[in-house]
């Protein structure tokens, strides 16, 4: 993929989820962050499915940089 994602955010998204499956945005795009909306259309990009089987509180990537998709790795706090 050349295309690098639009950074939405330098700090995680603190989010509640599950229990069931979540879309992460990876473009950056989405007006739902961390969420996909489908703005990614037109790009090299898609949602990353996740599923969970419990209801959880995570911290997603906001800066859509991270190499643990989705969750944040503290990348956002090097670029």
């Amino acid at each position: 993929m050349s295309e690098k994602p639009v950074i939405a955010q330098r700090t995680p998204c603190m989010v509640e989820v599950g229990p069931g499956t979540i879309y992460w945005c990876q473009c950056g795009r989405s007006k739902t962050q961390p969420f996909c909306d489908g703005a990614h259309t037109g790009t090299d990009f898609s949602p990353l499915a996740v599923h969970f089987e419990e209801k959880k509180r995570v911290a997603l990537c906001g800066c859509k940089r991270t190499e643990r998709p989705p969750y944040c790795d503290g990348t956002h706090s090097r670029i």
